[in-house]
C-alpha cells in the first residue's frame, strides 16, 4: 500500500502563496548596485560594507529600484541574513531629498536593546545625506527624550508675528526617523506636546510576529489612526496652539492611486520582517496591508542559516550544569550565548556557574532582572570579548546582533521551531559558520526531532561529552549546589523582607535548584 506524502501546506493569504524568491538574488557589490547616492555608498564603506546580500538587495530592488515602494513589503528571511541594513538603506535613500525635517520614518521593535541596536545602523548611514535619528524606548527619562525628539520652530520664520502669538506656536518633531519601542511610542503620543505622525512615509515593523502577539497598549491601530486622516486642515481649531500657514502640512487625499481605488496618497508605506513571518490572516489583516509583496527564502516557512551546524547533547536531569561547564571548557573561551527558559533559570543557573570557583570562562547573567546601565555594560564587555559566555532568555537577545558569536547553546530546549530558529540565529550571521548545541533529556529527543523538520537545513547531529569530565566535576558540583540553597534561601528572605528577587514556590525545593 502507497503512503501518500504529506502535502504543502496553503498560505490562506493569496498573495503569500506565490512569494518573491530571496534566493534568485546574489550579493551584488555597491558599485553595481543601481540609483545607490554615493554618499551612502562612502558610508557604506566606512562600515566596511563592500556589497549587498541577497535580502537587501532584493528590498532595494521592490522600493528604489522598479518597484518604487509602489507596494507595502513583507520579508520572511532568517536570523543574521541583512534585514536592518535592507530596509534601512532604500528609507535613507528615499528621505534624503527631503527639504524640512519632521518625522517622516518610524522603525517599531519589541525591545529596547533591539531598538538602540538598529538606530546605530541608521545613525551610520543617515547623517551621510543630512537625516537625524532619533530614539525614543526608555532608555533616559521621557523629559530628556522629549528634548531630544521635539523643538520650537525657529522665530525667523515668524519675525512678523506678535510675540504673545509667537510663543503659541505649536513645537515640531526634530528628527526625520525615530527607533522606538511600543510602550514609549505610545507615551510620547499621548502625553508629548509637538509630536506628530502627520508626515509619516515610511512604518517598520521589525520583529513582526512578537509585535503582532502582544498588544503593546494597542500602539499599531493608534498609529495607523493617526496616519490616515484624509482631511487635515491648515489650521487647528478649539486649540490652545496656532498652526501657522507657512507650517508643513501633509494631506493624504483619497482616490485612484497609481491604479488602486480608494487609497489615500501620499500613503504610508509599510515594511514588516521576521525571521518567523507569522501566515495567520486576523493577525496580518491587523496592518491594513496594501497590495502587500511577500519575500521569503527557501521552500519551507522556517528555514535556518545555511552554515549553522546543530547538535544535540542527551543528558540526565541532574548532570545538565555539569554538562554545560564541560561544554563550555572545551570550546575554549569562544564567545557563546546559552539560552534558559525563562528568567528565574537563567538567574539560578549564572549563580550557580558563579559557585564552581576557577572556570576556563568569563560569564554573566543578562535578563530583564538587571537595571539597563547593567544590561548595557554587560553587552559592551560581551562585545569587546571581555566576557565570552552570555547566560540570557529568549525575549533578551531576540534579533541581538554581535559579531563573532561562534556557538549557541540551548540549556532549556525550546518549546517551538520558532523559538529555536530565534535562538540559533544568533550565531553563522551574513555568511559565516556557527554552531548551535541543544541539552536534551531523553524523552525529549523524539519530540526535538519532530520539531526540526519543520525548517529547512535541519540536520543535527549527536555529541557526547566524555564521562570522565563530568565525574572530575561532581566534587565542585556539589558544593555550587550547596552554596546555591543559601544563596536562594537568602533572597527568598530579603524577598520576605522588602524588594528583591523573585523566586517561583518551587524555586527553593532541592530538585529546581540543581536542575533549572
Amino acid at each position: 500500500m502507497d503512503v501518500p506524502l504529506p502535502q504543502k501546506r496553503v498560505a490562506h493569504l493569496p498573495w503569500m502563496r506565490n512569494p518573491l524568491d530571496i534566493d534568485q538574488f546574489e550579493q551584488r557589490p555597491l558599485h553595481g548596485v543601481s540609483c545607490l547616492d554615493p554618499r551612502l555608498k562612502e558610508a557604506l564603506g566606512k562600515m566596511q560594507i563592500e556589497s549587498l546580500f541577497p535580502v537587501q538587495l532584493a528590498v532595494w530592488l521592490e522600493t528604489v529600484g522598479p518597484g518604487g515602494f509602489e507596494r507595502d513589503i513583507c520579508v520572511n528571511s532568517p536570523t543574521g541574513s541583512g534585514k536592518t541594513l535592507a530596509y534601512a538603506l532604500p528609507i535613507v535613500q528615499s528621505l534624503s531629498t527631503r527639504k524640512i525635517r519632521c518625522l517622516r520614518a518610524l522603525v517599531v521593535l519589541p525591545t529596547r536593546d533591539l531598538a538602540l541596536q538598529v538606530k546605530e545602523v541608521f545613525e551610520a548611514i543617515a547623517p551621510a545625506v543630512g537625516l537625524t535619528v532619533g530614539s525614543a524606548v526608555g532608555q533616559s527619562s521621557i523629559a530628556d527624550e522629549i528634548s531630544a525628539l521635539i523643538k520650537r520652530p525657529r522665530s525667523e520664520r515668524y519675525s512678523s508675528l506678535d510675540p504673545e502669538y509667537e510663543a503659541q506656536i505649536e513645537p515640531e518633531t526634530s528628527v526625520d526617523i525615530l527607533v522606538a519601542t511600543p510602550g514609549r511610542l505610545m507615551d510620547h503620543i499621548t502625553m508629548t506636546k509637538g509630536f506628530s505622525l502627520e508626515h509619516l512615509r515610511f512604518l517598520v515593523v521589525d520583529e513582526t510576529d512578537r509585535l503582532l502577539r502582544e498588544a503593546y497598549q494597542s500602539w499599531l491601530p493608534t498609529v495607523l489612526q493617526l496616519t490616515s486622516s484624509t482631511n487635515q486642515d491648515l489650521f487647528s481649531c478649539g486649540s490652545s496652539t496656532i498652526s501657522m500657514p507657512h507650517s508643513l502640512t501633509t494631506i493624504r487625499r483619497t482616490g485612484v492611486e497609481r491604479g488602486f481605488k480608494g487609497r489615500c496618497y501620499p500613503r504610508l508605506m509599510k515594511i514588516i520582517l521576521s525571521a518567523t513571518l507569522t501566515q495567520d490572516p486576523s493577525k496580518l489583516s491587523q496592518l491594513e496591508l496594501h497590495h502587500p509583496i511577500l519575500l521569503t527564502s527557501g521552500m519551507k516557512r522556517y528555514r535556518l542559516p545555511e552554515k549553522l551546524k546543530s547538535f544535540k547533547l542527551i543528558c540526565k536531569l541532574k548532570l545538565k550544569p555539569l554538562c554545560l561547564v564541560a561544554l563550555l571548557e572545551e570550546l575554549k573561551g569562544q564567545k557563546c550565548i546559552v539560552f534558559t527558559s525563562s528568567v528565574e533559570s537563567t538567574h539560578r543557573l549564572s549563580t550557580l556557574l558563579s559557585f564552581f570557583g576557577d572556570v576556563p570562562f568569563k560569564f554573566s547573567e543578562y535578563s530583564r532582572l538587571q537595571r539597563q546601565s547593567v544590561r548595557s555594560k554587560t553587552l559592551k564587555a560581551f562585545r569587546e570579548g571581555a566576557i565570552q559566555v552570555l547566560i540570557a532568555t529568549d525575549a533578551m537577545t531576540r534579533g541581538m546582533d554581535v559579531e563573532g558569536i561562534t556557538n549557541v547553546i540551548n540549556y532549556d530546549m525550546p518549546s517551538y521551531v520558532k523559538t529555536y530558529i530565534h535562538r540559533a540565529g544568533r550565531t553563522a550571521r551574513a555568511g559565516l559558520s556557527g554552531s548551535c548545541f541543544t541539552l536534551l533529556r531523553k524523552h525529549e529527543v523524539k519530540r526535538f526531532d519532530s520539531m526540526l523538520q519543520k525548517a529547512e537545513n535541519n540536520m543535527c547531529t549527536l555529541r557526547t561529552v566524555p564521562s570522565q569530565i563530568i565525574n572530575g566535576l561532581l566534587p565542585v558540583y556539589s558544593i555550587a549546589l550547596e552554596k546555591l540553597k543559601e544563596k536562594v534561601e537568602s533572597e527568598a528572605a530579603r524577598r520576605k523582607y522588602g524588594g528583591g528577587f523573585k523566586f517561583t514556590a518551587k524555586s527553593s525545593s532541592r530538585k529546581e535548584v540543581t536542575c533549572t
